[in-house]
């Protein structure tokens, strides 16, 4: 797998990260840069990690399903593309943590949005790619993503917040027939 398509996946993964960061620069009166960071290297972190479990879980299982490597990845990456347009669907309003609840909300929340990642982790395990780049790229991607969705929640406000999860469901779709169709 290229660095592009590592970007890529990392990308639309991070949107559910993005739309959550989004929230949290939404809900600062005043910017925060301890607060924005926490946030950006929480979900940068877990959204690494998450690939790295899901990588491992899937070597115990990748001689089964290597000769359908390329359908497993679209069959997980459509359903967790799927899910996120479907959420990004919704009209819900997320709900902003207090000053006490920071920490554990923060960390909650990106163990929440970083599980379509483990997912994620099982496909490039059946395509037997090198997960320690793929990992680091979509961490760094993901912490990049996060950073600038805080400042511009803050800035512009929820115009993103829908958008930027149907968006990350796009791309992952689209990576997923790509890796189908084209290896």
């Amino acid at each position: 797998m290229s660095i592009l398509e590592c970007v890529l996946i990392g990308v639309g993964l991070s949107m559910d990260a993005a739309a959550v960061s989004a929230t949290h620069g939404l809900t600062m009166k005043k910017f925060n840069t301890a607060r924005c960071l926490v946030i950006a290297l929480a979900f940068g972190l877990f959204q690494g990690l998450m690939p790295l479990i899901g990588y491992a879980a899937g070597s115990l299982i990748s001689g089964y399903v290597q000769a359908f490597a390329g359908w497993f990845a679209l069959v997980l990456l459509a359903l967790v593309g799927g899910k996120m347009i479907w959420d990004g669907c919704k009209k819900e309003e997320p709900q902003a943590p207090s000053r006490r609840s920071f920490l554990p909300t923060v960390l909650l929340q990106a163990v929440a949005t970083s599980i379509d990642a483990l997912a994620v982790g099982l496909s490039l395990a059946a395509m037997e790619s090198n997960i320690f780049l793929s990992a680091g790229v979509i961490a760094l991607t993901t912490l990049c993503i996060s950073l600038g969705s805080v400042f511009i929640g803050h800035k512009v406000g929820a115009l993103l917040s829908d958008k930027a999860q149907i968006a990350g469901g796009i791309i992952l779709v689209l990576i997923g027939l790509k890796i189908a169709f084209f290896g």
